[in-house]
């Protein structure tokens, strides 16, 4: 169940940044905002977790966990940079219709590369949120 309240406080979240950055990107250079945001998320989630006290836990951590964490960052930044710069040229609410096909390609890598079972909700769900999607830019 609080994985539900969690998800659904990042989907808030995750709307609010993208209307506070369309507003704060306004004659900034999209490389720089990126920048800018990504700092302040680096020491806030880095406080949260001296707070929480998980901090000592890096001692721990396998050199998978590190090649992966790391790859996760880039794939993090790189999709933080084209959204930014996406935002700043287009309509805010047509990229992230677009940037939500995350859903579905998530769905697809998570079937390809995890192995995870498909089920029939989830492949209706995943044609939905692609019509969805083409309907809001179209």
């Amino acid at each position: 169940m609080m994985a539900i309240v969690y998800a659904i406080l990042s989907a808030f979240f995750a709307a609010l940044t993208s209307i506070l950055a369309k507003i704060g990107i306004d004659g900034v250079n999209s490389n720089l905002a990126t920048a800018i945001r990504t700092t302040v998320v680096l020491f806030m989630a880095w406080f949260v977790a001296y707070v929480v006290g998980s901090q000592g836990e890096i001692a721990h951590l396998s050199r998978k966990n590190w090649i992966f964490l790391i790859l996760s960052g880039l794939a993090t930044g790189a999709s933080w940079l084209f959204y930014y710069r996406a935002i700043q040229m287009g309509e805010v609410h047509k990229v992230t219709a677009i940037d939500k096909l995350s859903v579905v390609l998530t769905f697809l890598m998570a079937f390809l590369f995890l192995q995870e079972t498909p089920n029939v909700k989830s492949v209706v769900g995943c044609i939905l949120i692609t019509l969805g999607c083409a309907a809001m830019i179209l």
